[in-house]
């Protein structure tokens, strides 16, 4: 997987442009509008802000602009030899046609060309849009049968003494068949479990606080590695591994899956479902041990 980590001013437009890849995204701060036009002819115009994400499957044209607060965000592609200079652009395409072409394509004289650009535009200024329904424009077609965009923070959380996490995968989000992932929030203290991924890697991307992983690769092979906001953390398949808290605010994270789904594996409930004598052959648990083993998955402990 590959990410980028992008910021706009109030107004500021990424222009229309398409990718490879499907592009799944996180708002770190402000609010933006998004647009998007389907194969079938069908549109989407929302208005998504902090915790909200939003996925343009692969070949599908969009584009991004901040409203007055401005915006930050972070975008992911399900493959990571992705480039940002292999965008399709809509000006770098129409700079590189024939202004014939263009007059023939839209059926209009060689004095109406004038708006033809000669180079991309990437991101540029613009007046800040008005009301979200002053931009909505009516398909013949209809609408698009699931939302391009999705409310995380609305995500009823999965809440434990040490943090919480809300998952967005295709069960919840089922225009995003590709990339799925978690908002985990982890407490002073506090660790993600010691689990691992049975089929996908894992991507990372730290919004806050301070923490710490040690991956265990096998064959007697285990690696530590500190993190802070704006780093990326990456997790081969079938590792183990846990996330801690090491500083003294919440750390806060996304994992992320070039999956559909979001599927794991947890210690604790592993052993929980076992025969007692047969996890007692191998670690020669006390009471305590016992009965701290959770047939319930915790995804954060403290």
């Amino acid at each position: 997987m590959a990410g980028v980590d992008m910021a706009l001013k109030p107004g500021a437009i990424r222009e229309l442009h398409w990718h490879k890849q499907g592009e799944w995204a996180y708002m770190i701060s402000g609010r933006s509008r998004i647009t998007c036009v389907n194969p079938y002819g069908q549109n989407f115009i929302d208005d998504v802000g902090q915790g909200d994400l939003w996925f343009f499957p692969g070949g599908w044209p969009h584009s991004i602009q901040a409203l007055k607060e401005g915006c930050e965000f972070l975008l992911v592609f399900a493959d990571g030899t992705f480039s940002e200079n292999s965008t399709f652009l809509l000006t770098d395409w129409l700079s590189r046609t024939p202004k014939e072409v263009i007059t023939k394509n839209f059926g209009v004289s060689p004095k109406d060309m004038a708006w033809v650009p000669t180079q991309e535009l990437y991101i540029f200024e613009s007046e800040v849009p008005g009301p979200l329904s002053s931009d909505q424009i009516s398909s013949p077609y209809g609408k698009m049968e699931n939302p391009l965009d999705f409310r995380l923070m609305e995500v009823k959380p999965t809440k434990t003494s040490g943090g919480t996490v809300r998952v967005a995968d295709s069960t919840n989000f089922k225009a995003s068949d590709e990339i799925s992932g978690g908002l985990v929030e982890i407490e002073p203290g506090a660790m993600r479990e010691l689990h691992w991924h049975p089929a996908i890697d894992e991507w990372q991307y730290y919004i806050e606080g301070q923490a710490r992983m040690t991956v265990f690769a096998s064959d007697g092979v285990a690696r530590t590695f500190d993190y802070q906001a704006g780093d990326v953390g990456f997790v081969p398949r079938t590792m183990g591994h846990y996330i801690e808290n090491t500083g003294k605010t919440p750390v806060r994270f996304l994992e992320l899956f070039n999956s559909s789904k979001f599927l794991d594996v947890s210690l604790n409930r592993w052993l929980a479902l076992l025969p007692p004598n047969l996890v007692q052959a191998h670690l020669n648990l006390n009471d305590t041990m016992k009965r701290s083993l959770r047939k319930v998955k915790q995804p954060v402990v403290k």
